[in-house]
């Protein structure tokens, strides 16, 4: 049984992992939107997330711990000014106006589209396998979004529901563009974009008027931003590496369930019928793509890349000497024909006719 689902692992426990830690930080973060100015709480969260990840990042070197990830190259620069622009600037300060505009449950839960965003940016644009079980999946999702946006007559997004809206738009855009980077160290790149995002939005809030909370708020804010925002990026990424974009993204879909649940029990919002089966078409989207298995003969082409691996039945090539596992260098793949599950990881990013 374990190794039927072994293609699963350990790609779909960082994408959870990922959402669980991102879900829960959409309520948590709408307790402080009344006390802190919606673009400086975006600034903050960011520059948490950075701040904790460079403790981690450097203080492993001043403790002496090895870090075989692969550095990020010159050749990386483009993608990660795109990623930061789109991901880490333009996406949570959406977010945050929307949140200060909308319920924390509906907010939580219209986040799924950010899922379907990244999906249909891997499907048509950078165009990973879809088959028919991953297309109903996102239907379902899409169903329950709009289901959620009822408004009696037909369905409508309040100013709010737009601001999420965007807000989903440019993490999808993120989500394809940090795949171009997830060979490398991820929370090297969490901790710059975080960095720069946090300090140009905590800066630019100031500018424009916004007045600092007590630090006592700030350090919350910081947290909030170092698990909800550092450590599930950095965990998206890791799914990046194993899953592929499109699945990842699915994957990451749980994130509104985890935060509309707390948002019920934080502030005591009404459980509507809508509401539920709104969850309930979500959540057979996300069942849908759970319960997938991409299984057929393929070719690898020549391949030249550097990132974290073992010597396994990807990675046989020699060494100049004895190597730990795992370890990351340049190395290159030689053409190769097999069958077994997979999904669109580093190794598996091949057409389908």
């Amino acid at each position: 049984m374990l190794k039927r689902h072994s293609h699963l692992w350990p790609g779909v426990p960082f994408a959870i992992g990922s959402a669980v830690l991102f879900g829960a930080s959409a309520p948590l973060s709408k307790l402080l939107i009344g006390a802190i100015d919606p673009w400086l709480l975006a600034g903050i969260l960011y520059l948490g997330a950075g701040v904790g990840l460079a403790f981690i990042h450097w203080g492993g070197r001043q403790l002496g711990l090895r870090n075989e990830e692969a550095p990020l190259r010159r050749g990386d620069a483009p993608w990660l000014v795109a990623v930061i622009i789109s991901g880490g600037m333009l996406g949570p300060l959406f977010l945050m106006f929307g949140l200060s505009r909308t319920t924390a449950a509906s907010a939580s839960l219209l986040l799924n589209l950010e899922g379907l965003a990244t999906m249909a940016i891997a499907w048509v644009i950078f165009r990973e396998n879809v088959d028919r079980r991953l297309l109903a999946g996102a239907a379902a999702i899409l169903a329950g979004a709009v289901l959620l946006s009822w408004k009696g007559v037909s369905p409508s997004l309040d100013r709010g529901e737009l601001y999420i809206l965007a807000a989903c738009l440019c993490w999808g855009i993120d989500n394809n563009l940090t795949r171009k980077l997830s060979a490398a160290d991820p929370v090297q790149i969490a901790m710059i974009k975080g960095l720069a995002a946090g300090a140009t939005n905590f800066a630019l809030a100031l500018v424009l008027g916004a007045s600092l909370p007590t630090v006592s708020l700030i350090g919350l804010g910081a947290i909030v931003g170092f698990l909800g925002i550092g450590v599930s990026l950095v965990l998206f990424m890791l799914g990046l590496r194993h899953l592929g974009t499109a699945r990842t993204g699915a994957y990451f879909s749980l994130a509104p369930f985890i935060g509309a649940v707390l948002a019920i029990l934080i502030f005591r919002e009404t459980v509507t019928p809508q509401l539920l089966l709104a969850g309930l078409l979500m959540a057979a989207g996300i069942w849908l793509h759970l319960s997938e298995r991409h299984d057929h003969e393929h070719v690898h082409e020549t391949l030249e890349h550097d990132h974290l691996h073992s010597h396994d039945e990807h990675h046989q090539h020699e060494h100049d000497g004895p190597v730990s596992e795992p370890h990351s260098h340049w190395h290159r793949h030689e053409p190769m024909r097999h069958k077994h599950p997979h999904y669109p990881d580093l190794h598996h990013r091949h057409n389908h006719g």
